[in-house]
């Protein structure tokens, strides 16, 4: 969670903890990139598709930024979602090595539009990449180097 205004934390650890089926307590500890924020960072195990249901369960809140990220295993590639109050909400596939894979049907629909004159090709990519949502999240990012960690297992 790199930023949720205080009345939201609890809320955060009750849909963390619903998702993840324990019950979470995380340190939050102010957000300088933005104050009057707070920020809390945990890592946790879980089964495929987890992520998106972590993702899922903190997108309703306008106020939020955070990240969620799965690591690729092998039955499922890994995931990166990036939310922020102004973009909203990216989700992208990643390969073993954190690279992002992007589907041919969404190149080529960027491709499309940057033909048509819709659209500059080199946003297109961007966006696709993640880069509007890193360029917003990375403040916040920066802001937490030392934050205390805590780590959730799940029994798979």
């Amino acid at each position: 969670m790199h930023s949720a205004p205080r009345a939201l934390c609890p809320h955060v650890e009750w849909a963390v903890g619903g998702v993840l089926g324990v019950r979470v307590t995380l340190d939050w500890i102010r957000q300088p990139a933005s104050p009057g924020t707070w920020r809390a960072e945990f890592s946790w195990q879980g089964r495929p598709g987890t992520a998106s249901k972590l993702a899922s369960a903190l997108r309703g809140w306008h106020l939020l930024r955070f990240e969620v990220t799965s690591e690729p295993c092998a039955t499922a590639e890994g995931e990166r979602y990036s939310s922020t109050p102004e973009l909203g909400i990216f989700h992208a596939v990643t390969g073993i090595h954190g690279d992002i894979l992007i589907p041919e049907d969404r190149l080529r629909a960027a491709l499309a539009r940057a033909g048509r004159g819709e659209s500059d090709l080199e946003a297109e990519i961007a966006k696709l990449l993640g880069k509007p949502w890193d360029d917003e999240l990375e403040p916040f990012r920066y802001a937490g180097e030392g934050a205390p960690v805590r780590w959730l297992h799940q029994v798979v």
